[in-house]
């Protein structure tokens, strides 16, 4: 049986603006908002904050092999460790699976390493029901197991009349790398590609990872969140309180709009090419209920590492792809 003071975080509502980013690296080259949500369930009041235990999950986790894949020709290297209070990751970034072709037409970086070295708290908690919105200079959202980072959002924007730029462009109208073919970012097979600086970074499904870690239609953890919960892809229980209950596609709550405001641009001046419903940030609402998450895309289950339960968030197959926002202190 959970513990009932865990239950109460499934429930909770997280009202954010302007969430996500490329990173939380410094120069990181991106930011995208997420809007407010518009259901009438409030957050729970007056509640404590909710801290879970991580020790002894994954603390001794590491590999060096060379990736001959033409994009790359490095060796991939990463390595988890725990103390009694954090989790600490020592890698290069290098992806340790096959990627698209870098540079390329629509990306013109090249993936080079890079110097990871970052601390999680091994006790994360609930510290803001809202949810803290992550993006820009100030942080990295999470990093997958192999040290690449997750980095959803992305520097394109177009103003009102439809002046659009995919690098640090104007306006507000923040543009989605991933759902849409408006825009081409050049991502490649992983729903990742390559920031100015060559960090390789996923912004939705790392599909060529899942399939190395071979665990197949199963729950699978691959990576950890800045706030120190653990990270999920696509597959989660049908019952959160139980381990023994059937496997599914974990869905998010975000919906596209059904209508946009009158000032949202319809035609991408630069190409003469229409902007489909979804190539905007500000496209979809956050509908409480309508999936399985909740606004960071997370939620509170059993998992096979925490068999009591856990928040965790989760990367899903559809929009927002990954957490913009973070319920836990960094």
């Amino acid at each position: 049986m959970l513990n009932l003071r865990y239950l109460s975080s499934i429930f909770l509502l997280l009202i954010i603006s302007g969430c996500g980013g490329e990173s939380i690296d410094t120069g990181a080259n991106s930011e995208s908002s997420l809007n407010q949500s518009t259901s009438d369930n409030s957050p729970t009041k007056d509640s404590q904050a909710v801290t879970y235990s991580t020790d002894n999950i994954l603390c001794d986790l590491n590999e060096l092999t060379y990736n001959n894949d033409e994009s790359i020709n490095a060796n991939s290297s990463y390595g988890w460790t725990c103390n009694t209070q954090n989790r600490i990751l020592t890698g290069n970034g290098i992806p340790n699976h096959e990627v698209g072709t870098f540079p390329n037409s629509n990306n013109p970086n090249t993936i080079s390493v890079q110097v990871i070295n970052k601390t999680f708290t091994n006790n994360p908690n609930i510290s803001n029901e809202n949810g803290i919105a992550v993006g820009g200079p100030g942080g990295v959202i999470a990093y997958a197991l192999n040290s690449v980072k997750f980095d959803p959002g992305t520097a394109g924007r177009c103003d009102d009349s439809g002046n659009c730029s995919l690098a640090g462009g104007s306006g507000s109208w923040n543009i989605e790398a991933l759902g849409h073919d408006t825009f081409d970012f050049g991502d490649d097979m992983n729903h990742a590609h390559v920031q100015p600086g060559g960090a390789y970074h996923y912004h939705g499904m790392p599909e060529l990872y899942l399939e190395k870690l071979g665990k197949g239609r199963a729950m699978s953890l691959i990576g950890w969140a800045a706030d120190g919960f653990p990270v999920y892809a696509r597959y989660g229980y049908t019952d959160i309180n139980n381990l023994n209950s059937s496997i599914k596609i974990i869905k998010p709550s975000w919906q596209l709009k059904t209508t946009t405001g009158s000032n949202r641009p319809n035609i991408n001046l630069r190409t003469s090419d229409a902007i489909v419903m979804g190539a905007f940030t500000q496209d979809f609402e956050y509908i409480a209920n309508s999936g399985d998450l909740d606004q960071c895309n997370g939620r509170f289950s059993v998992t096979p590492e925490f068999p009591e339960g856990i928040y965790h968030y989760m990367v899903t197959d559809d929009f927002p792809f990954f957490s913009r926002c973070l319920k836990g202190s960094i």
